[in-house]
């Protein structure tokens, strides 16, 4: 596309982006990802589709690939503090990193004024303490060793 056109379209970007993330919520991952790369193409310095397409890997719990993408966001805007969340999103997902991605939160929540990205990882924060820190899942239940097996 030349720089005419994208003009054109220029307006029209925060449009493609909210359009990308409500197909996401409604697990309409084709089209999702067909905005995000149609707004890449509007905007192809800005990381909102880049964002957008990680936060597509990352609601499919595709980890590693959410992780690549929002960890190359950050080393190139670290100050862009949605993307610094999702990664610590990423990072909690992740048992050897989810220190690492309990600090991040926190850093994203101090530094950021806006509001959805506190709330965002306040979320975040008390899952990781409810659910993820439990030695149980509650997804599954406990098996039992021979012994207990032998009791019952």
């Amino acid at each position: 596309m030349d720089e005419k056109s994208r003009e054109r379209f220029k307006e029209d970007f925060p449009l493609l982006i909210e359009a990308g993330f409500v197909a996401v919520k409604q697990l309409d991952e084709i089209s999702a990802l067909r905005i995000f790369l149609a707004a890449q193409v509007v905007s192809p310095f800005s990381s909102a589709p880049q964002i957008g397409i990680g936060y597509i890997a990352l609601n499919k719990l595709e980890v590693k690939k959410a992780t690549k993408i929002f960890d190359e966001v950050v080393k190139r805007e670290p100050e862009n503090w949605l993307a610094v969340s999702f990664l610590g999103i990423c990072y909690l997902l992740s048992k050897p990193k989810r220190k690492k991605g309990e600090q991040l939160i926190k850093k994203a929540m101090e530094a950021s004024d806006d509001e959805t990205i506190r709330n965002l990882g306040a979320i975040s924060l008390e899952w990781a303490d409810k659910d993820l820190k439990k030695e149980e899942s509650p997804f599954f239940a406990k098996l039992k060793t021979s012994e207990e097996a032998e009791e019952s």
